[in-house]
């Protein structure tokens, strides 16, 4: 990512001025936010498992480990993803892993994305809308991914609501790109009254607690039961409250982790990620509630893909005909870039991006709104906040109204 000079005199620069900038292609990897959203999914085996469990507060750790591998897939990914267009959607469809997922664009500005998912048995429901709000911090850009992520799980009529922690990338001017992810993020069962509370630690000035995550679940009456930690990068674990503080007296006791790892935080001066490669520590008595996927070989030469993003651009024969035409992996700028092809890529993401400034303009003129076609603005009935609701009929395959955007 890079941004010109003029906006380094002040403190912050706002989401509106950010999105005035256009981006040299080559900053950004071949795929759409809206398949990075997608990615929240790689890990559906946990909530499927959390569906068999008749302990609340044993769906509640499954639920707060998807909750962390959701962001998992961040880590090195220092590439942008494509900005979608407005009424771009996509689809993915996963019969072996149980469910089905529809995104679409419902906003341009502010950028807002929509999704929806469901397993294909019926088991649960995972939706939610997001709007990333943008600071220009000096050296860094912090992202808030304001939006509320929404898990229900039908048998046992529960709903899970929470937001995304923060993400930062540092290093926007000068200096080698690095990610973390910091701030407290709340689980909250709304059948229960469980919560979850977890704590991703921002790295701080020797790097200690880069990548960690620690937090507990506790009851309606505030009673802890387990206690969360690990690292969003590696594995998170589960372990009673007890254990977990005696443990932590005899780490004090011994003098902890010695090392010190410096961080440059001042100045013109890059900030250099700390060099805190150990591995999480797993407590006598934990339980291993998620590990993360290891990445492909060659992944450093793919935009540091995992496996899963590397098959979200797939457009077998098959599908032709039966996604939307608005779909993602028909955008021609993001195919001509995975091809290799960055010039084409260039030029046809200028023609798309001219396209839709015309399409607005001329409904200006007509003063004409622009219509949602899958999702509609509503309210999340579990905490009331302004939310876009899926209003479903994308599986039906009727695709005669979708808005020419490509």
């Amino acid at each position: 990512m890079l941004l010109s000079k003029p906006f380094l005199s002040g403190n912050t620069v706002s989401l509106q001025e950010l999105s005035k900038i256009t981006m040299p292609i080559v900053f950004n990897e071949p795929l759409s936010f809206l398949q990075r959203i997608t990615e929240y999914m790689e890990h559906t085996y946990l909530i499927h498992k959390a569906c068999t469990l008749s302990d609340s507060i044993e769906r509640m750790q499954l639920v707060a480990a998807f909750a962390v591998s959701a962001v998992a897939s961040q880590w090195d990914r220092t590439g942008k993803p494509f900005n979608p267009l407005l009424g771009e959607t996509f689809e993915l469809t996963r019969d072996e892993e149980g469910y089905h997922m529809i995104s679409e664009q419902v906003s341009h500005h502010p950028p807002i994305s929509a999704f929806y998912s469901e397993s294909l048995n019926q088991d649960f429901s995972f939706h939610g809308s997001i709007y990333p709000k943008l600071k220009l911090w000096g050296k860094s850009v912090e992202a808030e991914p304001k939006g509320t992520m929404t898990l229900e799980l039908s048998k046992h009529r529960e709903a899970y609501t929470w937001t995304n922690p923060m993400c930062c990338v540092h290093n926007v001017i000068l200096g080698k790109l690095w990610i973390e992810q910091y701030g407290t993020v709340e689980i909250v069962n709304h059948s229960t009254g469980d919560k979850c509370v977890l704590n991703f630690k921002p790295c701080g000035m020797f790097g200690k607690e880069l990548h960690r995550v620690e937090g507990h679940i506790q009851d309606k009456s505030k009673k802890k039961h387990q206690v969360i930690y690990g690292k969003w990068t590696e594995c998170v674990y589960s372990i009673e409250p007890k254990v977990y503080e005696v443990n932590k007296k005899a780490e004090k006791k011994s003098g902890g982790d010695s090392k010190k790892h410096k961080q440059s935080t001042g100045g013109d001066d890059a900030d250099e990620m700390p060099d805190v490669q150990e591995t999480v520590t797993m407590i006598p008595g934990s339980t291993l509630l998620w590990r993360v996927a290891p990445r492909p070989p060659h992944s450093t030469q793919m935009y540091n893909f995992t496996n899963f993003a590397m098959t979200l651009n797939e457009l077998e024969p098959g599908m032709i005909g039966v996604i939307a035409p608005t779909d993602c992996r028909l955008r021609p700028d993001i195919r001509a870039m995975e091809n290799g092809d960055i010039d084409t890529a260039s030029q046809e993401k200028e023609r798309l991006e001219e396209k839709q400034r015309v399409a607005r303009r001329e409904r200006a003129k007509d003063e004409e709104e622009w219509s949602t076609r899958w999702f509609q603005q509503g309210n999340n009935r579990y905490t009331g906040a302004a939310d876009w609701i899926y209003k479903g009929g994308y599986f039906d395959r009727r695709y005669s109204d979708l808005p020419d955007i490509y």
